[in-house]
């Protein structure tokens, strides 16, 4: 599954960010997310064995979520996600080469930007997607302003700093998705911790929708 199919299947914008998890886990975390009703899940690929844990979740959820891979910043690790069954990919920054050869091998793409001129470079390579990271650095305050000047079917989603207690600030000034990761998931949670938290989250996120 990939990002659009998973929200046209009635998931929030919500993405997931395992960072550090143990392939061991994936699976059974995956599936507590996709009962609690996210269904984007991301597994950077500075933790132990990003690409078992994206092929053992891949396995048990991809028909339901979209699970990808984030911290990609070479053309090798784009790769390695997608031949570990991920469908989405996540980067830090704005490299042209890796957002290209992404989308050659079928990966949606969601680089983070900083500036106007990142967010424009990100655009102008294919992607609709933009990951505003830091988010918590320039508050919702920039995500207000930076709207105003992309295409309107951009969609910038905020990630850093963002969850359950600030994200109807980053929803009401425009950000169309945010990413979660400590307060979703920490080494050591098991699957009935992290379900919980996200059902918070998710409530939070349709409280600000109302």
């Amino acid at each position: 599954m990939i990002i659009e199919e998973a929200l046209a299947a009635g998931a929030p914008p919500i993405v997931a960010i395992l960072r550090d998890i143990r392939t061991e886990e994936s699976a059974a975390i995956a599936e507590a997310l996709v009962e609690a009703g996210i269904r984007l899940i991301e597994v950077p690929f500075n933790s132990p064995d990003p690409a078992g844990s994206i092929k053992a979740m891949a396995e048990a959820v991809g028909d339901r979520a979209a699970v990808g891979g984030g911290t990609v910043i070479s053309s090798a690790l784009a790769g390695a996600l997608a031949q570990a069954g991920g469908t989405f990919m996540v980067s830090p920054n704005v490299d042209l080469a890796v957002l290209s050869h992404a989308q050659e091998l079928g990966l949606d793409v969601l680089p983070g930007f900083l500036t106007p001129t990142e967010a424009f470079a990100a655009i102008g390579a294919g992607a609709r997607d933009l990951k505003l990271f830091p988010g918590s650095v320039l508050g919702s305050a920039y995500i207000k302003a930076i709207r105003e000047v992309l295409p309107p079917q951009v969609r910038v989603w905020a990630v850093g700093g963002v969850g359950a207690a600030n994200l109807a600030e980053y929803r009401a000034a425009g950000a169309f998705g945010i990413g979660v990761g400590g307060s979703l998931y920490k080494p050591g949670h098991d699957a009935e911790t992290v379900a919980a938290k996200a059902r918070e989250l998710i409530a939070a996120w349709n409280a600000a929708q109302a």
